[in-house]
């Protein structure tokens, strides 16, 4: 089955910032004003650097993090919107197919990806996250779905999808949303996360790619 085409074409943005650590690749989402609501140039950076690592060799973890106080709030709806109400329909359909794809190149990576979710988790955000390996949340994690009380279609879960019910960091471990809980204070999050990568650095030196791929795809 070919790949999905993806539509548009990215422009050099600082709204994903790039830290290379070694062997691992901490991509960060940067519009702490908007809540790093997905915007379209985001979604398209992320597809190039995803793309990118996967058949990268020296890079072998990939971290997502939030600047601010949220991870993600979803989407940039009132990007969208606005571009609808000016008659270009085509530009929002053209975000949602590529954030689509996005979510199922996460979603079937080879590479062992960790998101830290910290703050506001919703809609778009849960999409670029949930599907991933490792996700990690706090206390002041706030999980929710809101796109049917939207008009959307939410791409995660059928109660919290169905109800657009909030969710804190302890529920998300306790239901499997997330798969570690950490505390939210900088300090905290900073030596966790640096913790984290080396000792997932010096792991991974030891395996072999071919490895890492067979057992990433068998669990």
């Amino acid at each position: 089955m070919a790949a999905p085409q993806i539509k548009g074409d990215v422009v050099d943005t600082d709204q994903v910032l790039v830290e290379e650590k070694g062997c691992v690749r901490v991509l960060t989402l940067n519009r702490p004003r908007q809540l790093n609501a997905l915007s379209s140039q985001m979604i398209l950076k992320l597809l190039k650097l995803f793309t990118a690592y996967e058949k990268d060799p020296t890079a072998k973890l990939l971290i997502m993090k939030g600047k601010g106080r949220a991870f993600c709030a979803g989407s940039d709806v009132s990007a969208v919107t606005h571009s609808i109400t000016q008659g270009h329909w085509t530009n929002g359909a053209n975000v949602f197919w590529n954030q689509y794809i996005l979510d199922y190149i996460i979603a079937t990576y080879s590479k062992p990806q960790v998101s830290f979710l910290n703050g506001f988790v919703m809609g778009g955000g849960a999409g670029v996250s949930i599907h991933g390996r490792f996700r990690v949340a706090t206390e002041k994690s706030v999980f929710a779905m809101p796109e049917t009380a939207l008009g959307c279609f939410p791409d995660v879960g059928e109660y919290v999808g169905l109800t657009g019910t909030r969710l804190d960091g302890a529920e998300m471990l306790a239901c499997g949303l997330a798969t570690h809980f950490v505390p939210s204070t900088e300090q905290e999050v900073v030596h966790w996360s640096s913790e984290w990568i080396l000792t997932a650095i010096e792991l991974l030196k030891k395996a072999s790619p071919i490895n890492l791929k067979v057992a990433l795809r068998s669990v």
